[in-house]
C-alpha cells in the first residue's frame, strides 16, 4: 500500500508538471507561428489573436515555476537622495530565511518591523508593496519561506510547530524593540511565538504584535475556507491533495501540497473574474494595447507564482488550527509544552480585519484580543476596514490610505510610552456592514 501511494504520488506530481510544461510550449508555439512574418500579408485577425493567445499563455504557465524578484525601488530620503535597497539574508534556515531590506547610506530607523509572510501557496514577495510602503519609515525584515520542492528530504520535516519555532528564533534575533506584523495565515502562530517568548524569555519578546486578517478563531465567522476544512476529513485531504515531489527537483520524494494544485483552488474561488481578466488581456495584446508592466501582468506575475508547502505543515494547519482550534481554545502545544497565551503581558496587540474579507472573515482575527487576557485593555486595539477584501488590508488601497497610518501610529504609541497606551477601538463590526463596495485592490482573494 505504501509503495503504491508513493508511486502514485510521484506520477501525479510529474503529470501536473507535464501539463504545465505542455501548455507553456503550446503558448510559445502559437506565439511564434502567429507572428510569422509571411502571415502579415494576410489581413485576417486570426493570426493576431493566435499570437496574442500564445504570448499570454506562455507567460502565464512559465510564471508558475519562477520565484518572483523583490524589485524594491529606491527609497527617497527627506533631503531628496535616492537610497538603493539591498535584499540580504539575516538568518538562513533550511525551510526559510530571515531577510533584511538594507537601505544604503541610511541610519537605522526608530521603527523596526518584522513582516511574517504567509506560507499558503505564494512566495513572500506577495508582500512586496507592503514592504515598499513601510521602508520609507521603518527598518524592515521579512520571513522568506522556501519552496518545499527544492528542499531535500534529508532536511527533515516542517510543520506548524517548526514554523512557530522559526518565528521564536527570528524575533529573538531581532531583539525586544521589534514590531511584528503577521499577515493572514501566520497570525495564530505569531501569537503563539510571542507567548513562548513572553513566558520563557521575556527580555526577547517583541514590543508590539499586529495581526492582519488571520484565522485566530476560524469558527468565529464561517467562510468557504472554513467550510471546506470542516467538511473534509484528514484522510480525504491526505489522499486528494498530497503528492510526492517528482524527479525534476531537489526535493524529489518529499510529500507536499503542490503549488499547482493550490493555484487551481485559488482560481476556482473567482473563476469568472479570472476568465474575464485573461480574455480581456488577449484582446488587448491582439490590438497592440498590452505592455510589459500593465496591471494584468503586474498582478498575475505574482498571483501565478506558486510554491509547494510540506504535507505536514498543510495537514497540521488544517487539523490543529481549523478543526481542533487549538489556538482559539488556548490549547496549542509546541514540542509537547502548552503555549499559554495569557502569559503575554507586556506586548501591545493590534488586530486588523477587512469588512469584505472572504478568507478570514471579521471576527476571526479580533478573537486574539480576548485570548490575550494578560495584556492591559489599554494596550489592545482593533480596526475593521470598510469595503476591504482580504488582499486589500495588507497590500491594496485600504492598506495604503487607512491601515498603514494606523499601524505606524500604534507602533509609535508603544515606543513613546512606558505605561499602558490609550485604548482605541476603531470601526467595530457593528459599524461596518458588508454592504460597502469592495476595495478595488481587494477583489481577488489570495
Amino acid at each position: 500500500m505504501a509503495t503504491y501511494k508513493g508511486a502514485k504520488g510521484i506520477i501525479s506530481y510529474d503529470v501536473m508538471e507535464t501539463y504545465r510544461n505542455t501548455n507553456e510550449w503550446l503558448g510559445a508555439t502559437a506565439r511564434a507561428l502567429g507572428s510569422y512574418p509571411a502571415f502579415a500579408m494576410i489581413p485576417h485577425p486570426m493570426f493576431k489573436l493566435m499570437s496574442a493567445w500564445g504570448r499570454v499563455t506562455e507567460r502565464s504557465f512559465s510564471r508558475m515555476v519562477i520565484k518572483p524578484d523583490w524589485e524594491i525601488p529606491p527609497i527617497v530620503s527627506e533631503d531628496g537622495q535616492d537610497h538603493i535597497v539591498y535584499v540580504e539574508p539575516e538568518l538562513t534556515r533550511p525551510f526559510g530565511d530571515l531577510v533584511r531590506f538594507r537601505v544604503a547610506r541610511r541610519e537605522p530607523m526608530p521603527r523596526k518591523v518584522l513582516l511574517v509572510a504567509p506560507m499558503s501557496g505564494h512566495y513572500a514577495t506577495l508582500l512586496r508593496t507592503t514592504v515598499t510602503s513601510l521602508l520609507s519609515d521603518c527598518d524592515v525584515y521579512v520571513t522568506d519561506w522556501h519552496n518545499a520542492r527544492d528542499i531535500p528530504v534529508s532536511a527533515g520535516k516542517f510543520d506548524i510547530e517548526d514554523y512557530t519555532q522559526y518565528l521564536v528564533d527570528f524575533i529573538r534575533h531581532l531583539g525586544p524593540d521589534t514590531n511584528v506584523i503577521a499577515v493572514c495565515q501566520p497570525a495564530p502562530l505569531a501569537l503563539a511565538a510571542t507567548a513562548i517568548l513572553a513566558e520563557h524569555e521575556p527580555a526577547a519578546q517583541p514590543r508590539s504584535l499586529i495581526l492582519i486578517g488571520g484565522p485566530i478563531d476560524p469558527d468565529a465567522a464561517a467562510t468557504e475556507v472554513t467550510d471546506f476544512g470542516n467538511r473534509m476529513t484528514m484522510g480525504e485531504l491526505d489522499f486528494l491533495l498530497i503528492q510526492q515531489v517528482g524527479f525534476k527537483y531537489r526535493g524529489a520524494g518529499r510529500m507536499v501540497y503542490p503549488g499547482l494544485a493550490q493555484l487551481s483552488s485559488f482560481i476556482a474561488m473567482n473563476a469568472d473574474t479570472h476568465a474575464r481578466a485573461f480574455i480581456n488581456k488577449i484582446f488587448a495584446e491582439a490590438r497592440g494595447l498590452g505592455s510589459e508592466g500593465d496591471k494584468h501582468n503586474t498582478f498575475y506575475d505574482e498571483y501565478l507564482a506558486v510554491m509547494d508547502m510540506t504535507a505536514e505543515f498543510y495537514l497540521s494547519t488544517v487539523q490543529r488550527i481549523f478543526k481542533e482550534r487549538e489556538i482559539a481554545q488556548n490549547q496549542f502545544k509546541v514540542h509537547g509544552r502548552r503555549v499559554d497565551l495569557s502569559k503575554i503581558h507586556d506586548v501591545a496587540i493590534m488586530t486588523v480585519e477587512g469588512a469584505n474579507d472572504d478568507i478570514s472573515a471579521p471576527g476571526q482575527c479580533v478573537a486574539a484580543l480576548d485570548l490575550c487576557s494578560g495584556v492591559p485593555e489599554g494596550r489592545k486595539q482593533q480596526h475593521l476596514e470598510p469595503g476591504a477584501g482580504h488582499y486589500g488590508i495588507f497590500a491594496g488601497k485600504s492598506w495604503r490610505l487607512n491601515i498603514r497610518p494606523l499601524v505606524l501610529d500604534f507602533i509609535d504609541e508603544q515606543a513613546s510610552t512606558s505605561g499602558p497606551a490609550k485604548k482605541r477601538r476603531i470601526n467595530k463590526p457593528e459599524d461596518c456592514g458588508r454592504t460597502v463596495a469592495n476595495d478595488e485592490d481587494g477583489k481577488l482573494a489570495i
